[in-house]
């Protein structure tokens, strides 16, 4: 498949359909990845600080959720033949629902959390992530050392050295990121500007039916490759 190749990394991501939400998450990190594209930030009253700062950390991967997080791929392994597995795993995968998003705190970071129970986001995640393993390289010594392993649990470290990311199967929670690391008071005033803005955006309920395949350029910022129905 043409243009897929050539990329430093692959991930598989929920990323949002054209529409009003994908228009202002793309604006608010200044990244659209489904365009491959720059974005300009939106005027959002009441912000501790500029948009551009308070997003900086979460732009490179534009709006997204992450279900398989980015890895090199395996030596042997081909971006086509990732591209072919992805397309039938997702064939085979029915979507997954969540009452609906809200604007939460994961720690310093504001994010997308679903509403209601999870367990099918969790078990559809699960799937992606044992379904292509055979495509993922192991981490180098350097991407192990930045993951901070003694930051980790020993069940997340577990799952580090298994899958290749410690918060994947049973320490798996979907959220979308919407700011880098904010002090508490900055924190709350985001949150509080964003509600306005975003909050009549997000779709009651939240349905996850199609993902994307994602590839990291040059530029360390990631794209859009190819998007697959789950239609299992």
């Amino acid at each position: 498949m043409d243009g897929i190749d050539g990329f430093a990394r692959y991930a598989l991501y929920w990323v949002p359909e054209p529409g009003a939400l994908a228009d202002f998450g793309a604006a608010w990190l200044g990244w659209d990845a489904a365009r491959g594209a720059e974005a300009a930030h939106p005027h959002v009253p009441g912000l501790p600080a500029p948009v551009a700062a308070i997003t900086a950390e979460p732009r490179k991967y534009g709006l997204h959720a992450t279900i398989k997080a980015p890895f090199r791929l395996a030596e042997g392994q081909t971006a086509a033949a990732l591209h072919a597995a992805a397309a039938d795993l997702c064939a085979s995968l029915a979507p997954a629902e969540a009452e609906g998003l809200r604007i939460g705190a994961i720690g310093p970071w504001l994010a997308l959390l679903p509403e209601g129970d999870p367990a099918g986001l969790n078990a559809l995640a699960a799937a992606v992530v044992a379904g292509l393993d055979a495509f993922r390289a192991p981490p180098t010594a350097a991407e192990t050392a930045r993951r901070r392993p003694e930051t980790l649990t020993p069940r997340q470290r577990a799952l580090f050295d298994r899958w290749g990311y410690p918060f994947v199967m049973d320490e798996f929670f979907f959220h979308i990121t919407l700011s880098g690391r904010l002090g508490e008071a900055d924190r709350a005033a985001v949150r509080s500007a964003l509600a306005a803005r975003i909050g009549p955006l997000l779709p009651r309920p939240f349905r996850l039916d199609r993902l994307a395949l994602c590839g990291e350029g040059a530029d360390g910022r990631f794209r859009v490759l190819h998007r697959y129905t789950l239609s299992g």
